[in-house]
């Protein structure tokens, strides 16, 4: 069995994402990981050339801004780096820029992809997400924050990044996928709040002109105490965290005991606490029944 690890990045320093971390928890888990390096206005490239392993292949590439509509050069960078892989790929493990893998769940995902190897009718596997806010002691625990995502993918061209990256289709329908019991920590939502105005105002470049960016995002540090809910998370970071979060210099405190709920959201979260159903949830991918 042949794996593939993929990911894209551009301004990983400017912007603070934790790439290197996310390369070096996917690096045990593959035997080529393919990164798609953006041309940096900062020293990215010195840092992606700076994680001592022979698995990285680097394919060099310049961001089509015009593709600015909905995020598609997000989707459009991961399949330059999924087109990448080794034809000889069985499964492809993806990975943004600011999402890590638990050490943890290694032997899980070895597992659940050796057992898949040969059932066709899998085209990939989900996995669950942790969405850390603020801090990296808090957890995102209100609807809007997805619970589940397509991570794994069989190496089949036809499989395509979907809008702005957040999922797969193959020839425009749904992915055929089997969940598996392990997790993505996502910490996208967790660094100096200066680094998060700046990536805000980035990322609100890829679906709207600079003047409206100007108008709708206010340029002082980004306030994280706009939030809806958050729980404290219980468990352990995965281990190629440890600097960055020791490095942490900004505080940041929430009452887990209040919320900034609706009412309507409220008993759908308490619906959902009881019975682990989450109503009108949307799902980006079709699950096979066991």
């Amino acid at each position: 069995m042949y794996i593939s690890g993929f990911t894209f990045v551009r301004n990983a320093c400017k912007y603070d994402y934790p790439v290197v971390e996310s390369i070096n928890s996917l690096l045990p888990l593959v035997d080529e990981l393919i990164v798609c390096l953006g041309k940096s206005e900062d020293e990215t490239e010195a840092l992606i050339h700076s994680i001592k392993t022979d698995k990285i292949k680097i394919v060099n590439s310049i961001w089509d801004d015009t593709l600015r509509e909905g995020g598609k050069v997000l989707a459009s960078e991961t399949n330059k780096a999924f087109d990448a892989i080794n034809s000889k790929s069985d499964w492809a493990i993806y990975l943004q820029a600011d999402e890590v893998i638990h050490e943890e769940d290694f032997d899980t995902i070895r597992r659940e992809m050796e057992a898949e190897l040969n059932n066709k009718k899998v085209e990939g596997l989900l996995l669950k997400y942790v969405h850390f806010y603020g801090d990296y002691k808090y957890v995102g625990n209100s609807r809007r924050w997805y619970r589940n995502e397509i991570r794994i993918i069989r190496n089949n061209k036809k499989i395509r990044s979907y809008k702005d990256a957040q999922g797969f289709r193959i020839d425009g329908r749904k992915l055929q996928v089997k969940s598996i019991d392990a997790r993505i920590f996502h910490y996208g939502w967790v660094k100096n709040p200066y680094h998060q105005l700046e990536k805000i105002k980035n990322f609100q470049l890829l679906w709207h002109s600079e003047e409206e960016v100007k108008r709708k995002v206010e340029d002082v540090p980004y306030d994280y105490g706009v939030i809806d809910s958050l729980k404290l998370f219980e468990g352990t970071h995965p281990l190629v965290m440890t600097t960055k979060i020791e490095k942490v210099n900004w505080e940041f405190t929430f009452d887990v005991s209040k919320s900034n709920l609706k009412f309507k959201e409220r008993i759908l979260k308490l619906f959902e606490s009881i019975t682990g159903h989450r109503l009108f949830e949307y799902k980006n991918y079709n699950l096979i029944k066991k």
